[in-house]
C-alpha cells in the first residue's frame, strides 16, 4: 500500500482554487493508499489560523477539517519544520511515500531524488508525477 504524504499548501488548494484533492487523488491513483501527514503539517496550519486573516485562515480551517474527516495517519517528527520532516520520511522510503505537495523547492528536492510527487496542473486537477 503506498502512503500519500500531504503538504500544507497541498491542504490549501481546495479553498484556494475549489478543486476536490480527495477525489482528484482517487481519480489519478490506479493502486491502494493511506493518506498520511507530518505532525509539523498540522502546527503549521494551526499557526495560520492564528496568525492569518480573510481567506489564508479559511483556507487552513478547512485543510484541518478535512484531514479530520479523511481520517489521515499522522506521523511525528523531530525535525523542524514539515518540508524536512516530509523530506527524510519519503527518502527514507522512496517506493512507499508519494509526496502531495506545491511548494517548488520541495518538488525539485524531491523529483530530483527519485521520490514520486502528486501537484496540481493549471489550477484545475491534480497529475501523479513518477510513479
Amino acid at each position: 500500500m503506498k502512503k500519500i504524504l500531504l503538504d500544507t499548501n497541498f491542504l490549501l488548494i481546495p479553498y484556494q482554487f475549489k478543486v476536490d484533492i480527495f477525489s482528484e487523488i482517487r481519480r489519478i491513483s490506479d493502486f491502494k493508499y493511506r493518506l498520511c501527514i507530518v505532525d509539523k503539517t498540522i502546527d503549521e496550519l494551526k499557526k495560520i489560523i492564528e496568525k492569518q486573516k480573510g481567506k489564508h485562515m479559511r483556507a487552513a480551517i478547512l485543510g484541518l477539517a478535512m484531514l479530520d474527516m479523511k481520517k489521515a495517519q499522522v506521523i511525528k517528527s523531530k525535525e523542524k519544520n514539515a518540508d524536512e520532516a516530509i523530506e527524510k520520511i519519503a527518502l527514507k522510503a522512496r517506493k512507499t511515500y508519494i509526496v502531495a505537495t506545491q511548494d517548488a523547492e520541495l518538488k525539485r528536492k524531491l523529483k530530483k531524488k527519485g521520490v514520486s510527487l502528486i501537484v496540481l496542473k493549471g489550477k484545475a486537477h491534480l497529475e501523479l508525477l513518477g510513479n
